[in-house]
């Protein structure tokens, strides 16, 4: 029997591959996160023109790219939860919820997306919080299942908020790949990890996994480093990546996804990424002097 989520599964990975620009983050509210979110409308049009795979929206923001005309545009990938963790500041009660609890999937279902994100969060001495997302993930599979809806979970292990003014990825190998093997037991379809801090090391999550993982962002980073951190990450077994403030935050966005999308589909090294970025890049700007 055909699984009734493989179609959708098969809109998201393009012959198994995908990159997913996340631009969720409203949710968080975390004013840092919103520089070069402002105008949301302006950024789809930016986004859906470079053609990546996938986008990331909250159901709020998720019209600007479903009521759009034609067959070719990027597939949704909805999120599903909030929470208070990515603050600067260490909040008296840490939570995350279901944005809609009554039906949280079918709100996805209507918009046609093609899969559904929730989080999975491990903070230092926050089991509640944790307890919260185990069932949500629950509440959330047994929904996906009956409507055929791909679940990705997003399994983030953080490190004291001391640390760095703010919950920062923890990047041991060894609590990453303790949680996504977690995150599989619990029914995810698709994993959204975060890199670990030897890339190389990586292979280990894939393994764990045992579906195809997706290389999570997190914080802004040069350029350079961002496209040389992903061909190792690629290589290691990741399918593609969810990259939201190391696209969105830069002059050039469709330059940047037009090098990732390289990187992913076509294999491309991260010198050939550097360069596909300045010349798209380039051309851009030739195209906004006046004549």
């Amino acid at each position: 029997m055909l699984d009734r989520k493989q179609p959708r599964l098969a809109r998201l990975l393009r012959q198994g591959r995908c990159l997913d620009i996340a631009v969720d983050h409203g949710v968080c509210n975390e004013p840092s996160f919103l520089q070069g979110l402002e105008d949301m409308r302006q950024v789809m049009d930016q986004l859906v023109a470079a053609g990546p795979d996938a986008i990331q929206l909250n159901y709020g923001q998720a019209d600007l790219l479903q009521h759009r005309a034609g067959r070719d545009k990027p597939a949704l990938v909805m999120r599903l939860d909030m929470g208070n963790p990515y603050n600067a500041t260490t909040h008296r009660v840490m939570w995350a919820l279901l944005q809609n609890g009554q039906d949280p999937v079918l709100p996805a279902v209507q918009l046609d997306a093609a899969c559904v994100v929730v989080n999975l969060f491990m903070l230092p001495d926050e089991p509640d919080l944790f307890r919260q997302c185990v069932a949500n993930i629950a509440r959330v599979r047994a929904d996906c299942d009956r409507y055929g809806m791909p679940l990705m979970i997003e399994p983030l292990v953080m490190a004291p908020n001391s640390a760095r003014g703010g919950y920062m990825v923890d990047g041991d190998a060894e609590k990453i790949v303790t949680l996504v093997r977690l995150a599989r037991e619990m029914g995810a379809d698709i994993i959204k990890a975060d890199p670990t801090a030897d890339p190389h090391e990586f292979h280990r999550v894939v393994q764990a996994a045992r579906c195809p993982v997706l290389v999570r962002g997190g914080g802004k980073e040069e350029l350079p480093q961002v496209f040389g951190k992903s061909r190792v990450l690629l290589d290691q077994g990741a399918v593609g990546m969810v990259y939201g403030r190391n696209v969105y935050q830069h002059p050039d966005p469709s330059a940047v996804v037009k090098a990732l999308m390289a990187m992913v589909h076509r294999g491309a090294s991260a010198e050939a990424a550097w360069d596909l970025y300045q010349s798209a890049a380039s051309a851009r700007e030739e195209c906004r002097e006046p004549a």
